[in-house]
């Protein structure tokens, strides 16, 4: 049975990493305007990878005249969809192999990796409509958060298969307690927020709409329109690379962000603080205080800088990373490491 626990522990290993890859090249490939390199899903101008040779380019484009040929961001988004299309199979193996296990070992959670099956097949389907839609901003940010869902669950998934293992090498005691410690929760909450923000930002072309910080437009508050920033539902059809909103709402999705990440960086930065003052937390929440820190640094280097490519994608990465962090303090139980009594 522990054999079995561990080659399910490594394919969650793997499946995490993988995510977290496939979430890092789609922020690559949005934040380099690749999102419709390829315009038909889940083919590219009717290929299994992208046309190559003159007479597969020209009829390419003559069977989608509005969107000519463009080999260097037709390949960054071929790469992403085989990536993505191999976490789909190895997340379907995941919860088949976890189904198995559970039912030698009950006290291994089977919820969590099922929940990934319908999660995995919407990623999916927001990303054939991420396409087939034109980039329409509320399909390009639902499909970012839907990744980092898949993420954060991916993690929890591995959390339960290493808990099950100290288990059953009577590491661990089988009944424990969650810490859901209210600021940890709440952290969560406001970070999920700052990422739609983030995410809203990118998909609207705003994180250039401040070029100086802290102010904006050298003004500590320009025109905004935030009605018009935040309408969700907008016409389909229309094409939505480089943006269609004006200045004015450009700068109230920036402010938005900035301001959301102001609060994300007191709240989080308390609660790591409050990790950091117990020996059993220490660890947390000094991790949680350092990739606090780094996306502090990397979003204002997204200003200043310009938002440079590798900045902006770091930026994305970053914000995963953080976010399992507060899941893993969130699901560690505070004996887990507590030797089993029992004979």
């Amino acid at each position: 049975m522990e054999h079995q626990l561990q080659l399910l522990k490594r394919v969650s290993t793997v499946a995490l990493l993988l995510a977290l890859i496939v979430i890092v090249l789609g922020a690559w490939v949005r934040l380099s305007d690749a999102g419709l390199g390829c315009p038909d899903w889940p083919g590219c101008y009717g290929h299994l990878t992208w046309p190559t040779v003159d007479s597969e380019i020209t009829t390419a484009e003559q069977n989608y005249p509005d969107r000519p040929v463009d080999t260097e961001k037709a390949w960054k988004e071929v790469i992403h969809r085989y990536f993505a299309g191999a976490l789909g199979l190895l997340v379907f193996t995941l919860a088949w192999m976890h189904w198995r296990v559970r039912k030698h070992f009950p006290a291994l959670p089977l919820t969590p990796a099922l929940l990934l099956i319908p999660l995995i097949i919407l990623q999916a389907l927001f990303g054939m409509w991420t396409v087939t839609l034109k980039l329409l901003p509320w399909v390009v940010t639902t499909h970012l958060l839907g990744g980092m869902l898949t993420f954060a669950l991916l993690f929890w998934v591995n959390r339960n298969i290493n808990h099950a293992l100290q288990i059953s090498s009577g590491l661990a005691r089988q009944t424990y307690q969650y810490k859901n410690h209210p600021w940890l929760v709440i952290s969560l909450v406001i970070l999920s927020i700052q990422i739609f923000l983030g995410g809203w930002t990118s998909s609207n072309y705003s994180a250039l709409a401040c070029l100086d910080f802290p102010t904006c437009q050298q003004q500590w508050w320009p025109q905004t329109n935030f009605s018009e920033a935040f309408t969700l539902w907008r016409e389909i059809g229309v094409d939505y690379e480089g943006g269609v909103l004006d200045q004015s709402a450009r700068n109230a999705i920036h402010i938005s962000h900035r301001i959301g990440a102001l609060v994300a960086l007191v709240v989080i930065g308390f609660t790591a603080i409050r990790l950091m003052a117990f020996p059993g937390t220490r660890g947390q929440g000094k991790i949680i205080m350092l990739l606090l820190g780094i996306q502090a640094v990397l979003g204002v280097q997204n200003v200043l800088l310009k938002l440079p490519l590798i900045n902006a994608v770091a930026h994305n990465g970053v914000a995963a990373l953080l976010l399992v962090a507060l899941v893993h303090a969130i699901w560690h139980p505070s004996k887990r490491y507590q030797r089993s009594t029992s004979t």
